[in-house]
């Protein structure tokens, strides 16, 4: 079932750069554009930035699968990204990885990456990992430690992309995420839809998850359904 937002007290640290730019970074490089993080309620967006399921615990492993949308730019501040990931939600530091779509040429650009915030993040080139709407996904963020292993597959293309980094975080929640750092979503044909979501091997509804809604530019928002019967599905759509 949905739940409310979180009314955790800390809901931490500004996004770098607000402003849209385009997802030119080379393989293996950082990019200037705005960059996802910390979970947080307010500051410049009217309601929370994250949209999905975030379970609180010191968790090891969060896997989640969806379908890549197709979605029509309304703005060329269009932002936003399907994303698994440990930590955020009450700590100032996330590991995730998903796949971004961008607005800022005017059409969407699909782009995996991932992120060791506050760091920036690391696009994977179009030539070593292209994308494309309708691409199924499987992602997964596996920490042992300080150590962070970072997996993304793109199952309909048929490429994986692995990175192991490091970061003294504090590993606090587990969670399958939409989220757009300008605060502002394409439309999303038919929503995006999460399945095979589980944390430490648990299904998501085994591990006490609570419902975000993400803010869509202060005028709508994107919402978690119920859980389905497997425990490991949820729909985000727009209301």
């Amino acid at each position: 079932m949905n739940s409310p937002l979180s009314s955790r007290s800390v809901r931490a640290l500004a996004i770098a750069a607000v402003a849209a730019a385009s997802l030119t970074a080379a393989a293996g490089s950082a990019s200037a554009t705005p960059m996802f993080g910390a979970h947080f309620h307010g500051q410049a967006f009217s309601g929370g930035n994250w949209g999905g399921y975030v379970s609180t615990g010191s968790f090891t492993t969060a896997t989640a699968s969806w379908k890549e949308p197709s979605v029509t730019c309304n703005s060329s501040n269009d932002l936003f990204a399907p994303w698994v990931g440990i930590d955020g939600d009450g700590s100032s530091t996330v590991e995730q990885t998903g796949v971004a779509t961008d607005c800022s040429s005017g059409s969407a650009v699909y782009q995996a990456w991932y992120e060791m915030y506050p760091a920036a993040p690391v696009y994977y080139s179009e030539s070593e990992a292209p994308v494309k709407a309708g691409d199924s996904f499987t992602a997964t963020v596996t920490r042992s430690g300080n150590s962070y292993k970072l997996d993304i597959s793109d199952t309909t293309a048929g490429w994986s992309k692995t990175t192991t980094q490091s970061l003294n975080a504090q590993h606090s929640t587990a969670e399958a995420i939409i989220e757009s750092p300008t605060d502002s979503y394409p439309s999303i044909n038919g929503g995006i839809s999460f399945s095979g979501v589980k944390f430490d091997g648990k299904n998501l509804g085994d591990t006490s998850p609570q419902g975000l809604d993400a803010d869509d530019g202060g005028s709508k928002t994107y919402s978690p359904g119920a859980i389905g019967s497997d425990g490991q599905s949820f729909t985000m759509t727009e209301h």
